[in-house]
């Protein structure tokens, strides 16, 4: 086989992927929409609720959420600004503060929270569970090979 030639399962990861965008297109779109109401955007809605799942560093949330390090930090302080998180001191690192929502910022990621509930729950309901969690299973098996591949580069 030519190298410029992909194989049947190198054609199936592409369109696996060409979709994975698109979805991710779709739901910022619809992560805004759900934000907006909060005066919020998706962006704001991830960073904000990376921070309400345990205290960390930006540099943690960057990790977590596949971003870049300082997109985070502009959306955190951003946040920071409008007393929806607050910089603590960090124990293990002095620089590197740690992240906290305020408690304006809990009643924000409530109110989203509460939209977002009920528009997942309508459609999980029309593709089914059973689907949704293969498809979990199978992203999440991509995304541990190709952080596995990356840590070895």
């Amino acid at each position: 086989m030519n190298s410029n030639q992909r194989t049947p399962s190198g054609d199936a990861f592409a369109e696996l992927a060409i979709s994975v965008l698109r979805l991710a297109g779709h739901l910022t779109s619809e992560g805004d929409r759900l934000a907006r109401p909060s005066d919020q955007t998706s962006a704001r809605w991830q960073v904000l609720a990376a921070a309400s799942h345990a205290p960390m560093s930006v540099a943690d949330a960057a990790r977590m959420l596949g971003l870049a390090r300082q997109g985070v930090q502009r959306i955190a302080d951003l946040l920071e600004a409008e007393g929806l998180l607050a910089y603590r001191d960090n124990p293990a690192h002095r620089r590197a503060k740690l992240m906290i929502p305020t408690q304006k910022g809990e009643a924000v990621l409530a109110d989203i929270s509460s939209r977002q509930t009920a528009w997942a729950n309508a459609l999980g309901a029309e593709i089914g569970e059973e689907r949704l969690r293969r498809a979990t299973a199978l992203v999440s098996d991509v995304i541990t090979l190709l952080s596995d591949r990356r840590t070895q580069r």
